[in-house]
């Protein structure tokens, strides 16, 4: 079994981003976006590195070992450099996809005294993951990005469980569909785990995102750490469901708006992402000769989002995101 952690780095370029309205921009798209350029940079990064020292012979041919490095400027294909070269093992014995240069100066995390940001975490745990297998999970995520940022702690820990959605031709319709969706005892098991991380004050606050009213109310009633904010989609409803509004009211639950994809990384866009095609990572090894890369069944298990914003600019300064996946052997 080979653990792998994926990683974007910092999506924000040219400096902070003002905050703006959710828009048809989806988190898988941005996601996966995300995770292949940061792929293709850490590549071309290693690449030159290989230059530097000599490693190739000019001609992109060989590294002097034998593994290919291939270049295609007019395509745009990245170059193929040694797996090694650029992706690392951790601590954890994970596999990190790029390498995480952690502990070097450059490192900084976030550039201003941590009372100045909310951050604020999203979790999101993916279908086919082992239940059993949560609280690892969240503890791992949130470490990733507590490192990340070099912070002691997030502002708001949000929690996605696998099928659950907000859709439907109307907010009554969405309301309704919502309340048989996903997997109750799931949930609930899954919530101690939650609670210990604000226990442990590595959350200050902690979320829920697509509950309406039937389900929101239901897990109220088991929750001994109750979420102080539920996260809807709205983009096929025009309006809050009229019970889900004075449920949250009732409760003191902060309702808020989000546009990220429920099904944020499919298990074959994953194994796109990482195999040997033109736009993939290499990591795997082709499944029809089985040369090069990894061999295996590949599984997606968490992706976490953070967003840290500078409160009195109202500026995005560090956005991007991990994503936990494992490789079993066949």
């Amino acid at each position: 079994m080979t653990k792998l952690i994926l990683s974007t780095g910092n999506i924000v370029s040219g400096g902070p981003s003002i905050i703006r309205k959710p828009g048809a921009f989806r988190s898988n798209l941005e996601l996966t976006n995300s995770l292949r350029s940061n792929f293709v940079a850490a590549q071309e990064d290693a690449a030159a590195e290989l230059d530097a020292r000599g490693a190739t012979n000019g001609n992109g041919d060989t590294n002097g070992s034998g593994d290919s490095v291939d270049s295609d400027a007019e395509t745009g294909t990245p170059r193929r450099v040694p797996t090694t070269a650029w992706t690392g093992r951790g601590q954890n014995g994970a596999l990190y996809v790029p390498r995480i240069h952690w502990d070097h100066d450059h490192h900084q995390g976030l550039q201003e005294e941590r009372a100045q940001y909310d951050i604020t975490v999203k979790l999101f745990f993916l279908p086919g993951a082992p239940v059993s297998e949560r609280s690892r999970y969240a503890r791992e995520a949130l470490e990733h990005v507590l490192q990340e940022l070099r912070v002691p702690e997030v502002d708001l820990l949000i929690v996605s469980f696998p099928g659950m959605s907000f859709e439907g031709d109307c907010e009554w319709e969405a309301d309704r569909k919502n309340a048989v969706q996903g997997n109750d005892e799931d949930e609930i098991a899954t919530w101690p785990a939650i609670e210990e991380l604000h226990r442990l004050s590595l959350a200050k606050r902690l979320g829920l995102a697509e509950f309406g009213s039937e389900k929101l109310a239901r897990f109220l009633s088991k929750a001994q750490v109750r979420p102080t904010v539920n996260q809807i989609n709205l983009k096929n409803c025009c309006n809050v469901p009229p019970p889900l509004a004075q449920l949250a009211k009732e409760q003191g639950i902060e309702l808020l708006v989000h546009s990220d994809c429920t099904d944020i990384l499919p298990k074959g866009t994953l194994r796109e992402l990482l195999g040997p095609g033109p736009r993939g990572a290499a990591i795997l090894a082709d499944s029809e000769t089985g040369a090069g890369g990894l061999q295996g069944d590949l599984t997606p298990l968490w992706v976490v989002k953070y967003t840290a914003v500078v409160r009195d600019r109202g500026v995005i300064e560090s956005k991007g995101y991990f994503a936990g996946a494992e490789l079993a052997d066949e």
